[in-house]
């Protein structure tokens, strides 16, 4: 066992530190207590009188002490002494089922910017928003301990213990248990890939990290090398997901980067975290995404199929083919993308839209197939916290296109077929910017800003000197405070906000927009900017065609595709659109499908059909 667990007499303390031959915990104004070798690198110890905010450290072999590794609260921050944590809580969710794999809406926030306090008590304020914008799923950037003041949270060093700024342990969980009384699950994003700046890990033993591996982020976990203790760092990691599940009553994770997680066992750490995550959360269920590079259909395959078993995976193809048809620009990693409509087609149809395919930033094959993957096991979206902040201003986007064509886009997303994610703010077009943050000092600081400063870099335009100027520093306490969204902008955007309202209920009271209805989608190119997708069901009155434009007005008076043709003994009829005064458009244009009309430019029309 690791950490510390506190029972009516005292506290359990374990701990693995195979580098060493003596281990100790010192607790704050009560003493050194001795742990005795458990075998295999384990050390534990139960203490009487030791409870609940107790504070301590552990001293191996006599050396300075440090943090546990498995601490439950870090208050005094990354160096500063663990408390003890005691996880009874007065919970009210028992009859909480858990998420559905299916026709669910996702929305990512990170506490520390969501609200001005940047804390669980000010973010639970805003679940009741949450609820009546549509959202399902709350996906929170990740949490564990980190070194520095504020930052993104994916320099994790501490993973079981949540970040002390945004407050409480138990503040954490009454924010979970209220979303719960609301309809609403809450997943975290979890990093098992590397450790961040100023780990502790090296302090009880190398063996936590692989000499077999290399990642682009630095040292990453030792998953595959059991004769140098992968069974202790896989019990480590996995418990952290299980603490999460059982302590918190959080309702799955989502998995950064696990192409980084790299591991040759017969089991991979991500199918034994999946694994133990369903396990853990019975007999409610839980929601497991992961982030993938590589794009691997394994990821979502049964595992006795000999995949990782998870419910989906991030798709950045969608969001990188739409951005670049709103805004024209396809430099850096965005260069494997034109932006067309067929673009746009085969994302909604397929999910990745490389599937083994060359691609021209990575000059290699990229991607699986999976053009029989159902929808719900991709999540699409537009913004997140990478591809708001990897710029040089950080500019949501709402600042780079028209709001009509930002509008159009938003329908895209969010009436496609496949699981949809809003990033904070993106429900009223917040103007405030997402940069990236990190509120550490030294040479660290200027290390993390130079490295900050060349991968934006890459993008040409940020080379311009000027705009080197204008980069923000990370451990500049600015970047994060201009960072947090300003929620009076909820209301000064209410027609924004109305309209993901709207296509949210759309989605959501529609059995043609659910994923578990027995549907057929498909698509074709309309012109330069413009498409549509066709929704088909058995009944004809479940038919949808959505007709999207990018570009300028666009002549439908003939258009030679059967996409198009209402089903028999029924004529199309206007059903919503993206320029209804209402979410601040022009107005909707008299249309009839059987005779000439104009698909105006900068807009997204949904069509149904009448008897």
């Amino acid at each position: 066992m690791f950490g510390a667990i506190v029972d009516q007499s005292g506290t359990l303390f374990g701990v693995w530190a195979p580098d060493h031959r003596e281990a100790e915990v010192v607790v704050t104004g009560k003493g050194s207590f001795s742990l005795s070798p458990q075998g295999k690198g384990y050390f534990a110890g139960h203490v009487p009188g030791v409870t609940a905010g107790d504070r301590y450290m552990f001293r191996l072999d006599g050396g300075a002490p440090v943090p546990d590794l498995a601490s439950r609260w870090q208050p005094d921050g990354n160096d500063g002494p663990s408390v003890v944590v005691s996880d009874s809580f007065k919970w009210t969710d028992g009859d909480w089922p858990g998420p559905s794999a299916s026709d669910e809406v996702i929305y990512e926030l990170h506490i520390g910017t969501f609200t001005p306090e940047g804390t669980w008590p000010g973010a639970l304020e805003k679940l009741e928003a949450l609820k009546a914008l549509g959202v399902t799923i709350v996906q929170v950037m990740p949490i564990g301990t980190f070194k520095g003041a504020f930052g993104w949270g994916y320099d994790t060093t501490l993973p079981y213990a949540p970040f002390a700024p945004y407050g409480s342990p138990d503040d954490m969980r009454r924010f979970v248990d209220t979303a719960h009384a609301l309809g609403i699950a809450v997943i975290l994003d979890v990093v098992y890939n590397h450790v961040g700046l100023g780990d502790h890990f090296r302090a009880y033993g190398e063996q936590f990290f692989t000499k077999r591996h290399e990642s682009e982020w630095g040292a990453s976990f030792n998953y595959d090398d059991y004769e140098n203790g992968a069974s202790a760092v896989r019990d480590f990691i996995v418990g952290n997901a299980v603490y999460w599940i059982e302590a918190f009553h959080v309702d799955g994770l989502r998995l950064d980067a696990v192409q980084a997680m790299i591991d040759d066992s017969d089991e991979h750490v991500v199918a034994a975290i999946t694994r133990a995550v369903r396990t853990a959360a019975a007999p409610r269920t839980a929601y497991m995404v992961v982030e993938n590079q590589p794009q691997e259909r394994l990821m979502i395959e049964r595992p006795e199929q000999g995949g990782m078993g998870v419910d989906a995976m991030y798709s950045d193809d969608f969001q990188h083919a739409v951005r670049v048809a709103a805004t024209g620009h396809n430099d850096f990693y965005y260069r494997d993308y034109l932006g067309t409509p067929q673009e746009l087609i085969s994302a909604l149809k397929y999910g990745f839209l490389y599937q083994g395919q060359r691609s021209d930033m990575r000059d290699a094959a990229y991607g699986t197939y999976n053009l029989d993957t159902p929808a719900q096991r991709f999540v699409h979206f537009l913004e997140n916290h990478d591809q708001v902040a990897n710029s040089a201003t950080g500019a949501r986007l709402g600042a780079l296109m028209a709001p009509a064509r930002l509008r159009a886009i938003t329908a895209l997303l969010l009436l496609g077929p496949q699981t949809p994610c809003l990033f904070q703010g993106q429900e009223f077009a917040s103007s405030n910017p997402f940069l990236y943050f990190f509120g550490i000092d030294g040479e660290e600081a200027e290390s993390v800003a130079t490295g900050r400063r060349q991968s934006v870099s890459n993008f040409p335009s940020v080379v311009d000197p000027v705009m080197q100027n204008l980069l923000a520093r990370p451990d500049d306490r600015s970047t994060f405070v201009r960072s947090k969204l300003d929620w009076a902008e909820a209301e000064s955007n209410a027609p924004i906000l109305a309209l993901h309202r709207d296509l949210l209920q759309m989605r959501r009271e529609d059995p043609s927009f659910s994923q578990t209805s027995e549907r057929r989608i498909d698509g074709a190119v309309l012109g330069d900017a413009a498409l549509v997708i066709r929704v088909t069901t058995h009944d004809p009155s479940g038919h949808r065609l959505l007709l999207i434009n990018l570009g300028r007005d666009h002549n439908m008076g003939v258009t030679a595709e059967p996409l198009l043709a209402p089903p028999p003994g029924h004529r199309w009829m206007p059903y919503w659109s993206s320029e209804h005064p209402d979410y601040g458009g022009a107005g909707r244009r008299p249309m009839d499908a059987a005779a000439y009309w104009i698909l105006p430019a900068d807009c997204t029309l949904v069509l149904k059909p009448q008897a």
